[in-house]
């Protein structure tokens, strides 16, 4: 148990009552029932702006919660203004631990939406004190803060635990268990993976020799709660409201940003682990604070039984597109795809998606929940009447989290697979900081080739009053 006041507590954890609406597909979202107050989720909501707020309102959408408490570090801030608003009965707070203190009986559940490096203190103490846990992609900042959770799911079984990639409970996810398992996926040897859409850190210096100036901090904001367990960041405005993403100090970059969308059916149905070793073949505008502007990295994964070893290729950069195969046609992109806080998605030359190639079939697909297709050959064309019946979703990823709360499903994207699936972009991200090849003994989950690189599993230790959150 984490050693601090708040968990220490004694808290009545609510039953949950099995019954609620059904959900029958995502198309059937806008007729859904709503079920009693008493038989939905109570549900607290830590971040609540941007595409937190998205989040919320997805889960809202399905009938199957009561908000219940709202925190959020800037309250005052105007992108917290549109759920506060929606759900004004909701307590507030500020400090998640204050919010688990003063109502944590009240409470079955919560949504974590803070950025990359938050994600992890509240996501221990919400586990440790028996609460079911939805938290957006990536999982955590570094490998060790995932091993952690990962161990504290397996702990206690009775929670239920999703990582926010919704398009894991969409067509692909479906789509892919069902070919890989009629045999039409198999033998795959190699996937390049490709984000090629601008992102925020583009156009910035990449001679900086130090973190932005310091700037006053917003009135409302509490700013050293933001930074929790980090160490030594002053206040700046391109460190909040997403701009947090460039930085390897809080963010994870275009591969923990994107690599959970394009990259999660074929790491859970390949059973591809973790890999042994990774590569940064190219790194253009590397710097030691944010992000390159363009990266090509190599996972290479080992022979799994009867599953061939596998090269996973990551292209990210607007002109850094993998070779793109005879036949591939039109690049579609999903209307499902949210946007991001910052506005829509910016046009690419290549939408976001991923090329598998196999020892008979080539086949491309999207992000999020868009299908894959076979591109186009003899073979392809003879596989097509062979294809296996594709099951629909019983329900979205918002209505599967909370029907798991409820115990009448099983969370698609539970922290046994999501965990490793964000492993392996924590090493990428090494990769990238570093621009240095690691090795990794997936055995003994060590870096074995560079000490300051197995350091970084772990990441630098939390500052004084965070530190009880890393013990079990």
């Amino acid at each position: 148990m984490i050693n601090n006041s708040f968990s220490r507590r004694s808290f009545i954890r609510k039953s949950v009552i099995t019954g609620g609406a059904a959900l029958l597909s995502n198309s059937l979202l806008g007729q859904l029932k709503m079920a009693s107050p008493n038989d939905r989720v109570n549900l607290a909501c830590i971040g609540i702006g941007n595409r937190a707020a998205e989040v919320i309102k997805a889960l809202h959408s399905t009938g199957l919660c009561n908000i219940v408490a709202l925190c959020d570090v800037d309250l005052g801030a105007k992108q917290t203004l549109d759920i506060l608003k929606l759900f004004p009965d909701a307590k507030q707070f500020q400090d998640f631990r204050i919010m688990f203190d003063k109502m944590g009986n009240e409470i079955d559940g919560v949504s974590i939406g803070t950025p990359d490096f938050a994600h992890f203190a509240a996501t221990m103490m919400a586990m440790d004190l028996g609460k079911h846990v939805y938290v957006e992609k990536p999982l955590a900042h570094t490998f060790h803060e995932v091993e952690l959770l990962m161990a504290k799911a397996k702990k206690n079984k009775k929670i239920a635990t999703q990582m926010g990639n919704q398009g894991h409970s969409e067509a692909n996810y479906f789509q892919f268990k069902a070919w890989e398992k009629a045999g039409v996926i198999k033998d795959v040897t190699r996937i390049d993976a490709h984000m090629n859409m601008p992102r925020r850190w583009h156009g910035w210096d990449i001679n900086m020799k130090n973190f932005p100036n310091q700037e006053s901090i917003p009135d409302t904001l509490d700013w050293d709660l933001w930074q929790m367990h980090t160490l030594g960041h002053h206040y700046n405005k391109d460190f909040i409201n997403g701009q947090w993403r460039c930085w390897f100090d809080f963010g994870m970059g275009a591969l923990g940003d994107w690599g959970a969308h394009i990259l999660d059916t074929a790491h859970e149905f390949l059973e591809l682990g973790l890999p042994t070793v990774v590569d940064p073949i190219m790194l253009e505008g590397h710097n030691s604070f944010f992000f390159p502007m363009s990266s090509t990295l190599k996972f290479s994964f080992p022979k799994r039984q009867n599953k061939p070893a596998v090269e996973i290729n990551w292209y990210d950069g607007i002109n850094n597109l993998p070779p793109i195969p005879e036949g591939y046609g039109v690049s579609g992109l999903d209307p499902n795809i949210p946007p991001p806080s910052t506005g829509q998605l910016e046009p690419a030359q290549l939408n976001p998606g991923k090329i598998i190639y196999s020892k008979d079939l080539i086949f491309k697909g999207g992000s999020h929940g868009s299908t894959l297709q076979i591109i186009s050959d003899a073979k392809g064309k003879d596989m097509a009447n062979k294809l296996p019946e594709v099951p629909a979703s019983s329900s979205n990823h918002y209505a599967n989290f909370l029907r798991a709360c409820q115990g009448v499903e099983q969370t698609r994207s539970p922290f046994s697979i999501s965990g490793p699936l964000s492993q392996v972009f924590c090493l990428g991200v090494i990769a990238q900081r570093l621009n240095s090849k690691i090795e990794f003994d997936t055995s003994k989950k060590q870096i074995v080739n560079n000490q300051f690189a197995n350091a970084l599993l772990m990441g630098p230790p939390p500052r004084k009053g965070w530190e009880d959150f890393y013990r079990i």
